[in-house]
């Protein structure tokens, strides 16, 4: 059982799911209002905030690559990624526990 209230849970899965609709605006949001309120969410949001830049890089990289044909099949395949390890990084959260999604740039901490 995690020590986490239950706002706490509910607002690091926000901050994750809320990147599938709102890139890195959502998360960033989230950061900013609870950051100094709740260990758990800053850690949630500033992983989901990391995860969203990261995916803008590659869909830039996919989508400079369908210029030779690649980016095609790159850019559903990460958006299908994303979609996923949102929801699973969502689910942890919701659990109380950490999420680190994989192949993410940690540029912000």
């Amino acid at each position: 059982m995690s020590d986490f209230t239950k706002d706490d849970k509910t607002m690091a899965m926000l901050a994750h799911l809320s990147g599938l609709l709102f890139s890195v605006v959502g998360p960033l949001v989230i950061w900013a209002i609870k950051k100094d309120e709740s260990t758990f969410v800053r850690e949630h949001s500033l992983e989901a905030i990391n995860f969203q830049i990261s995916m803008i890089i590659y869909a830039f990289a996919a989508g400079i690559s369908m210029i030779f044909l690649i980016g095609f099949l790159l850019l559903p395949a990460l958006i299908l990624a994303e979609v996923i390890v949102c929801i699973m990084a969502a689910m942890a959260a919701n659990k109380g526990e950490m999420y680190k999604y994989p192949f993410t740039l940690r540029l912000i901490s």
